[in-house]
């Protein structure tokens, strides 16, 4: 037996042998004869390669994977994405000097041979005898293009990937034949382009264009001579020749390629020796990949597509359909997110909250009877450093969003009175509205078990002052936002109603779970995301009409050089309550901001309204509202629910206290005002509420803009449900005054379920 050099590799006798097979093989291939499993070349042991003849006679070639490109809905750049930078040009968009510099370097005889270059394989066979090594490989251009295309059907799969590359006579007869196949059915120019949009030029650039952005940031129809040597000569090993990191490696490699280009007389060798004297002078763009480089801090908007692409069925059947899509890119996407509306959307978030505050700040804008979001973002940039998150705190956990949301607060009352004005309860309800009072008992739910405040203690509500004592009638209770009001409301009612509504307005908490059938919900207590707060609030401003949220106008998918439009997800529009009902719950809230907890969140030159909410402890605090043709949501807190925010700074503002309508207020007037700049101002329809009768009616007013629901008036954030040692989810939370009822939170059909849920795993 023939040894092995002491490198490891094969002794020019092992060499020549081998390539005398391969010269043998290819001649049999030529010859169209069909060549055995085992036989006197030795090809591979029993069944484990197929016979010429059995292989398939069409190639399958896939498309060529390309960068994904995001627009705005004007058409303007978000962002790139890809997980192979590549953008396919046709040939006659390529330097000549770029296919003659490849051409030469790859295989010189590629426009005189066939599939297979004989001469090429005789050549390579005498010179590395003689070097006792390989210095000289024998695969032609369309064979190099053919291993080309089964890395990329390999995609990142390793295993496939390695099967695409291993160095076997069984790969090599697949090769060869379909390099047959190739060279009958495209052509040598067609070969050529697909080879230069196929293959690897290092620095995450496939093809030759991406190469010619990276490496000099001019197209590759511009190139010069010596750019071409050197982007040709970076294919036989992008990381050795490699002239971002060894400009000296990739200058000789340039240098072997001019000195080739001027042998096979595809230049002069003046021209050579002159191009050999010029440096790489080279102009690197470094490689502008995925949502992180979002323009307008639309990084989370973008991300939210993404999830949006991977997650939706209409885009494929499977996860892996749809991700097999993504990664292939070549889609152009255009988006419903508005420029002035996200512009303002950014500027107001930096005006108000710093990213290296001790809480942070998420705002949607959402179209009413269209769904559009048209403004995302938050006040701690996308990204993994300090005072950054990759979290998308405007979205449920499912779209990269938070674990849970966060309690809404008072936020969630308008939900309660829709469904309470849908029963036929008058706007002009009234409840006695004490200070405090213990939770009613029982109370209806949707199984026709009641809850029950039961126990050796019931767990008792209270206002956020001592001097908000009833009786209320709903206008009242609205603007003043008084907690034990809508206790009483919802134990009116019952649950059912409050469930069927918010089932309307598709509110479910941030980890896509149902509401649970509790009374404690009427203050907000369970995590919610600010998008499906800013959607189920554009329900109101469109009197009555839900329209589920979307991010997608169009997709156009681009393979190879013909485009064709792909099926978007749709908003889907539903009646969710009566007109009437919407236009009573507008005049409610025109309250609110016109002399209620959200004035210092009114709009001055056009209709608005919306609520205020502060959770318990002031751990979080919100503002969601709306104009007739915008609906946004603010939160401001800690993702972790570990911040009160009382004696603190946020935005270099201190802050005593902070309640829906003193910080997440102002955020929302300033970027409802950016957004609306320029808009036509519409109108409510307004609902003549009678006034209460003539008696003393007490002000209520409490200073601050506070929201009469934090503290212990919510109960929110868990007091009632689950903050008790943390709820189920862990973390460490102050007891409450009083003590839970047995089985209430967990108790059956009509307890809470799983406790706040907010305890802990918080992003």
């Amino acid at each position: 037996m023939p040894k092995k050099r002491s490198g490891g590799g094969l002794s020019p006798t092992q060499q020549a042998a081998k390539f005398l097979g391969v010269s043998v093989l290819a001649g049999a291939v030529m010859a169209g004869i069909a060549l055995p499993a085992a036989g006197a070349l030795g090809l591979a042991a029993k069944g484990s390669v197929e016979s010429f003849d059995e292989l398939p006679a069409n190639m399958k070639t896939p498309p060529l994977s390309q960068r994904t490109t995001i627009l705005d809905s004007r058409g303007d750049h978000i962002a790139t994405v890809y997980s192979r930078d590549r953008t396919v040009v046709d040939l006659k968009d390529i330097s000549p000097y770029m296919q003659k510099a490849i051409v030469a370097i790859e295989d010189s005889r590629f426009y005189q041979h066939g599939a297979v270059d004989l001469k090429g394989v005789l050549r390579a066979l005498n010179r590395n005898a003689q070097s006792g090594g390989v210095a000289e490989g024998a695969s032609t251009l369309t064979q190099q293009y053919v291993k080309n295309v089964f890395v990329e059907e390999a995609g990142d799969d390793p295993t496939k990937v390695a099967q695409a590359t291993q160095q076997t006579l069984g790969r090599k007869i697949r090769e060869l034949k379909y390099a047959i196949q190739v060279e009958e059915e495209l052509g040598k120019k067609k070969i050529l382009e697909n080879y230069l949009n196929i293959t690897f030029f290092g620095q995450q650039a496939y093809g030759v264009e991406a190469a010619s952005q990276r490496y000099f940031s001019k197209s590759a129809k511009d190139l010069s001579l010596p750019e071409a040597a050197l982007l040709a000569g970076i294919v036989q090993s992008p990381s050795r020749y490699d002239p971002v990191n060894d400009e000296a490696e990739a200058t000789k490699r340039r240098n072997t390629v001019l000195q080739r280009m001027a042998d096979v007389g595809d230049i002069s060798q003046a021209d050579a020796d002159k191009a050999m004297r010029e440096p790489l002078e080279l102009k690197v763009s470094r490689p502008q990949n995925g949502c992180i480089t979002a323009v307008k801090g639309a990084s989370f908007f973008c991300k939210y597509v993404e999830k949006v692409f991977l997650n939706d069925p209409v885009f494929g059947e499977t996860k892996e359909e749809r991700a097999k899509i993504w990664n292939q890119g070549g889609l152009t996407i255009q988006t419903t997110l508005d420029p002035q509306a996200q512009e303002s959307v950014q500027d107001s978030l930096k005006d108000h909250v710093y990213k290296d505050d001790q809480v942070a700040a998420a705002t949607t804008l959402v179209e009413p009877g269209t769904g559009k979001i048209l403004g995302m973002g938050q006040s701690k940039p996308y990204g993994y450093g300090k005072n950054e998150t990759e979290y998308n705190y405007s979205v449920d956990s499912a779209w990269g969003g938070s674990n849970y949301g966060f309690p809404t607060g008072s936020t969630f009352k308008p939900f309660v009175a829709a469904a309470a004005l849908e029963e036929g309860r008058p706007a002009t309800q009234e409840y006695s509205s004490p200070y405090e009072m213990d939770y009613p008992s029982p109370v209806q739910t949707c199984s026709g078990k009641p809850w029950v405040n039961g126990g050796p203690k019931k767990a008792t509500v209270e206002n956020e002052d001592e001097s908000e004592v009833g009786p209320y009638r709903l206008e009242e209770a609205m603007a003043k936002s008084v907690n034990t009001y809508f206790v009483q409301m919802i134990s009116d009612i019952g649950l059912c109603p409050v469930m069927k509504m918010t089932d309307k307005l598709h509110v479910v908490q941030g980890n896509g779970d149902k509401l649970p059938e509790v009374p404690a919900i009427s203050l907000g207590s369970k995590g919610i995301s600010p998008l499906t707060m800013a959607t189920a609030y554009a329900a109101f401003a469109s009197r009555g009409m839900y329209c589920t949220p979307i991010a997608i106008e169009s997709i156009k998918q681009k393979i190879g050089n013909e485009e064709k439009s792909l099926q978007v997800p749709k908003s889907t529009c539903s009646r969710a309550m009566s007109e009437r009902t919407a236009d009573t719950i507008n005049t409610l809230l025109r309250g609110v901001v016109d002399s209620g907890t959200g004035q210092e969140a009114g709009l001055s030159d056009r209709d608005s309204a919306g609520k205020t909410g502060t959770t318990d402890e002031r751990k979080n605090a919100w503002f969601v509202g709306y104009t007739p043709n915008l609906a946004g949501a603010v939160w401001v807190g800690s993702a972790t629910q570990q911040v009160q925010m009382e004696n603190i700074t946020i935005g270099g503002v201190p802050h005593d206290k902070v309640y829906g309508g003193r910080v997440p207020g102002p955020i929302w007037r300033d970027a409802m005002t950016g957004a609306l700049a320029g808009k036509e101002a519409g109108s409510f329809n307004i609902v003549d509420i009678p006034d209460a009768d003539d008696r003393d009616r007490r002000d209520g007013d409490r200073g601050d803009g506070g929201d009469n629901d934090n503290g212990n008036g919510d109960n929110d954030g868990g007091l009632i449900e689950g903050l008790t040692n943390g709820g189920t989810d862990g973390g460490t939370f102050p007891e409450p005054s009083f003590s839970i009822p047995e089985g209430w939170i967990r108790g059956g059909d009509n307890g809470g379920n799983n406790g706040n849920g907010n305890g802990g795993n918080w992003p």
